[in-house]
């Protein structure tokens, strides 16, 4: 008897302390962060300034304005991400599905303002700066997903309605309806030739 409880306390622990991605999740993250980050430099990369700072209207963000919203708000989700981290697992499951998550990243139907402290504001058109910020945290990103074995599953987001997987994921798909919307500023009337 006292053999058993001593395994089955081992097995309690052990399924306690959840399960790390899949491989197919693994795999889907990876690929995901990797073309954001690829597709962003490829969309903004050629542009002139000129182009950079385009605003198709006066109320519209210009191209540079999009990757500093980038840069500003992927780490206060990448904040968030850890912040879910440190909590217990508890199992609860999220309110949205991955393809939700994914579906918000091509979705540019609906159109949300941003919080104030991820409104571009600095002016500064460096692209070369922006990215390689963007590429840094998305390379952290990254590291982390190819090596981690964390529950991501079982922990939420704050306020969010997402387990901390789908989080992650959804810092890559909020890069990707950003891409969009540069596309969309390109393919404006009035932006610059060169």
């Amino acid at each position: 008897m006292r053999m058993w409880t001593c395994v089955l306390g081992v097995v309690v622990a052990v399924c306690s302390q959840g399960a790390s991605m899949t491989k197919g999740e693994r795999e889907r993250l990876i690929a995901h962060l990797q073309m954001t980050e690829a597709w962003l430099a490829d969309e903004t990369s050629h542009l002139s300034r000129e182009q950079l700072e385009y605003h198709p209207s006066p109320e519209q963000w210009s191209v540079i304005d999009v990757v500093e919203h980038l840069n500003l708000a992927e780490p206060v989700y990448w904040r968030q991400f850890h912040d879910a981290l440190k909590q217990p697992v508890t199992g609860e499951k999220p309110r949205v599905g991955d393809l939700d998550v994914l579906w918000y990243g091509v979705d540019r139907t609906v159109h949300q303002k941003t919080s104030p402290n991820k409104v571009p504001k600095s002016g500064s058109t460096d692209l070369k700066a922006r990215l390689d910020a963007f590429r840094k945290l998305h390379g952290e990103m990254l590291d982390y997903t190819r090596g981690s074995n964390d529950d991501l599953r079982g922990r939420l987001i704050d306020k969010e309605g997402t387990d901390a997987y789908q989080w992650l994921l959804m810092i890559s798909t909020h890069a990707q309806r950003h891409i969009l919307q540069i596309r969309e500023i390109k393919a404006s009337p009035g932006f610059p030739k060169t």
